[in-house]
């Protein structure tokens, strides 16, 4: 009996399901560097994050907790040319 379902490539249809109804479940969170607009070092952020956030170098306030994603203040770079996505290897 061949499969219905092509699990490697999901369609946009099955993407837009609840994280609990889907084929094949994977984590929705993940790691990204933000670069502080003061003092250019790069910090490791949670894309959860639930505590603010502060640059190394000078205290700035980088990320704060929205109650679900974090939030990247208005100087952080929120640009995705700026930033790199670390998927999660958590299960």
């Amino acid at each position: 009996m061949p499969l219905t379902k092509d699990r490697l490539h999901p369609s946009p249809e099955e993407k837009r399901k609840h994280k609990r109804e889907l084929l094949v479940r994977s984590p929705r969170f993940f790691f990204l560097d933000v670069k502080c607009p003061g003092c250019y070092k790069t910090t490791t952020c949670f894309s959860h994050a639930q505590t603010v956030l502060l640059s190394v170098g000078c205290s700035t306030v980088l990320c704060q907790p929205t109650g679900g994603k974090a939030g990247l203040t208005e100087d952080a770079p929120s640009d995705q040319s700026q930033l790199r996505d670390f998927p999660c290897l958590f299960h």
